[in-house]
């Protein structure tokens, strides 16, 4: 099994007054969608229950589901992960600022399991890389090292799925966070961010705010953590950048 990527060579403008150049931008090959029926009849079948059992497990599961995310719940998908909901917004230094203008974008946040992630990242990748006029011109099998982005960091090229510029991402970059995972004693994480931004994180999977914890210098962990990170700077925020460090019983070398 393999994850199917195609990579196009597309015409892409970087600056309002920039030239347009060719890059070739890499998205995966979509396949058929798979409706309602077709999951819940295969799901049936897999579970030795009746389809019409599965419809109305379906029917409840998502009613429930979507109740309680829009409550703000973090809601456990059964073998996948959770989904919550999120938004991306402006930050400002005045509280009389504050409204609802300063949304940008409400989205569905899906966080995996550790075992749906190792999955994915074991998954060899496929890219076939057409030209400019539409023809196969190389075939590529990845040796990456399988690395999964977490859920609410940005692209890291700053163009979404059609090749274009993704201002959002490209008005301050997401922070880096860097250190050992897994270890086995202690870890030291680190953070770097845009020039002249502030970082802010939270250990605790929270989403980081202008009002967490400000980084300063390296700290060390000695218990697995959710660390969440973001880049504030002139009143605008990044995205938040993930990264899971997990303990375990020995054999990791630390840092």
């Amino acid at each position: 099994m393999a994850l199917k990527i195609k990579a196009k060579e597309k015409k892409l403008k970087f600056s309002k007054d920039g030239p347009e150049v060719y890059r070739y931008v890499m998205i995966p090959e979509l396949y058929s969608t798979l409706d309602q029926d077709k999951v819940i009849k295969e799901a049936a079948i897999r579970s030795g229950v009746t389809e019409g059992v599965m419809q109305a497990c379906w029917k409840g599961a998502g009613e429930v589901i979507k109740a309680w995310a829009t409550e703000g719940h973090s809601v456990a998908l059964p073998g996948l992960g959770n989904m919550r909901f999120g938004l991306s917004a402006k930050a400002v230094a005045d509280v009389n600022d504050v409204k609802t203008g300063l949304i940008r974008t409400r989205r569905i946040v899906f966080t995996p399991t550790m075992t749906l992630k190792e999955e994915l990242a074991n998954t060899a990748i496929n890219i076939t890389c057409y030209d400019r006029n539409g023809e196969v011109v190389k075939r590529v099998t990845s040796a990456d090292p399988g690395t999964v982005e977490e859920p609410e960091q940005g692209d890291d090229n700053g163009t979404g799925e059609n090749g274009g510029s993704s201002s959002e991402t490209q008005s301050l970059a997401a922070p880096v966070i860097s250190g050992n995972t897994p270890f086995a004693e202690t870890t030291t994480v680190s953070m770097s961010g845009p020039d002249g931004a502030e970082i802010h994180y939270t250990t605790d999977g929270s989403n980081p705010t202008a009002e967490s914890q400000l980084y300063s210098e390296p700290f060390t962990l000695s218990a697995s953590a959710n660390v969440k990170a973001i880049a504030i700077k002139d009143g605008n925020s990044s995205q938040v950048t993930t990264k899971d460090f997990t303990k375990t019983n020995g054999g990791v070398s630390n840092d």
